[in-house]
């Protein structure tokens, strides 16, 4: 008996010493002014919202220091919650701007904010940052919830105010995705829409043992910088060429495009954009103009030698060079029109 007691000690003691150590890194982030009830150890956390609070003061002071913020810029920050990255922009920024849609983070931050003489740089929008229009801003520095991930980046690397950089702290899987070149196993969609307008960098990985609550997975911080010059290419046509690419991404262009009803989309695509022309294009009812159609297809992949070639083992510029030779043959994969800058985001934010 006394042996199952001192066996079941040996379980419980490493446990409660782990929450204690978990308890007096909050206190480290937060200071001791923050032990009034506002501490996250008092707060209820939603890890359904994606709601995990970084607490390692060595991470959050590298992501402040990789940011490279200037005393004059205005820093956007996506989920704050209860503040400990926010307090730290606030120190080496002129401003940050803050969504956070959990009216309890906002009480936290403000309270911290106001404690630490830091209110007047701090602005908090309690909207969804996925359902507005973003304020100007020079760096985004943020955890993100993994939700939003995607549709952020797109929002961010695709909307219409241009910025110097973001750093991110991302689930380590989707940071892997973003980070991906042709032929690794996560290189995907996202990789190439994402790198035709911009850079990405790792800067570290975190483990989930930073996080309180802790999420299953680890994490890591990425630098998203927008590239000074992008291809002159219409966005939405790369988006429906991209997907038609990567939603088969390791099977062959040919037996992606040579696929029948593959063949009667992308001529009724077609059709309907030459319909604004002088050009009447194959008709689409007409057996010999699914031929010819097809024929025309098949040629284009011949003459690129894309054939037998697979999406995820082309980089951004075989891409581009093969979207540019199927529209030289009047083959589309969206409809035509100038897409604006501040449409982009119209154009990415279904995927």
């Amino acid at each position: 008996m006394f042996g199952n007691e001192r066996s079941m000690l040996r379980r419980v003691v490493p446990v409660a010493g782990f929450i204690s150590r978990r308890l007096r890194a909050v206190r480290q982030v937060h200071g001791d002014g923050d032990r009034d009830g506002v501490g996250e150890e008092r707060l209820h956390f939603h890890k359904s919202k994606g709601q995990h609070i970084l607490i390692n003061p060595r991470i959050l002071d590298t992501i402040v220091r990789k940011s490279a913020i200037n005393p004059t810029d205005t820093v956007l920050e996506i989920g704050p919650g209860t503040g400990n990255l926010t307090l730290k922009l606030l120190e080496a920024a002129h401003k940050v701007v803050a969504f956070e849609i959990d009216h309890r983070m906002v009480q936290v931050l403000e309270k911290r904010a106001l404690r630490q003489g830091l209110k007047d740089k701090l602005r908090v929008i309690q909207k969804d940052a996925m359902k507005v229009l973003f304020p100007r801003f020079d760096l985004v520095v943020a955890n993100i919830p993994y939700q939003i991930s995607s549709p952020l980046v797109i929002k961010l690397v695709y909307g219409p105010r241009p910025f110097r950089s973001a750093t991110l702290l991302l689930q380590k899987e989707f940071a892997r995705r973003l980070l991906a070149n042709p032929g690794d196993s996560e290189f995907s969609r996202l990789s190439v829409n994402v790198k035709l307008l911009a850079d990405v960098e790792l800067v570290m990985n975190v483990s989930k043992r930073d996080f309180l609550p802790s999420p299953k997975v680890d994490s890591s911080v990425v630098i998203i910088r927008p590239k000074p010059q992008v291809p002159n290419v219409d966005l939405r046509e790369w988006r429906a060429f991209t997907s038609n690419c990567f939603n088969n991404r390791y099977k062959t262009l040919g037996a992606i495009f040579k696929n029948k009803r593959k063949v009667f989309e992308l001529l009724k695509i077609s059709n309907e954009n030459d319909k604004a022309s002088s050009h009447k294009g194959d008709d689409a009812e007409d057996e010999g103009g699914f031929i010819s159609f097809k024929e025309k297809i098949i040629g284009v992949l011949r003459t690129g030698e894309f054939e037998d070639k697979r999406p995820v083992k082309l980089s951004i510029e075989e891409l581009l060079h093969l979207l540019s030779l199927f529209n030289q043959a009047g083959i589309y994969f969206a409809n035509h029109g100038h897409l604006k800058r501040e449409d982009r985001i119209q154009a990415f934010f279904i995927w």
